[in-house]
């Protein structure tokens, strides 16, 4: 599996020419990526509770509670269809977060440090429908 190393935190952007593997870019992060539950089985990206996507973002710039947290990469599933893969990539339970609640007690530079985190919002359609439920605030 390749993807692009591109990160992006605040608005300041650090990229990296050249295509990597998965496993080499948890080493230049410096932590292992967290394991990611995801019940939203209406977005186009879920495969089997998973993720097909290396790379999600968690929007919330001002959440104080899980509700006020969204996954920003939510794309709703149209007619009712089935998973199909549309990124050429397999769902894995592990995926890079670019966490924008930065109040989150997890949050490190815009990187989620949580070991395991849930998205939920089993019936969403639109990406405000969504939540980060493992956030918890730590200001």
């Amino acid at each position: 599996k390749k993807i692009k190393n591109q990160l992006v935190c605040k608005g300041i952007k650090e990229k990296k020419s050249g295509i990597i593997n998965r496993d080499i870019r948890k080493q230049e992060v410096g932590f292992i990526m967290p394991e990611l539950k995801c019940t939203v089985q209406t977005c186009t990206h879920n495969q089997n509770f998973y993720c097909n996507l290396d790379s999600i973002v968690v929007g919330g710039n001002s959440a104080k509670r899980s509700e006020e947290t969204c996954c920003d990469s939510f794309e709703e599933r149209k007619n009712g269809s089935s998973y199909t893969d549309v990124t050429g990539t397999e769902a894995s339970p592990r995926s890079d977060i670019d966490c924008k609640a930065t109040d989150c007690m997890y949050n490190n530079e815009c990187k989620c440090h949580a070991g395991k985190i849930s998205v939920e919002g089993s019936h969403a359609c639109q990406c405000e429908q969504t939540e980060c439920a493992t956030f918890k605030c730590g200001s």
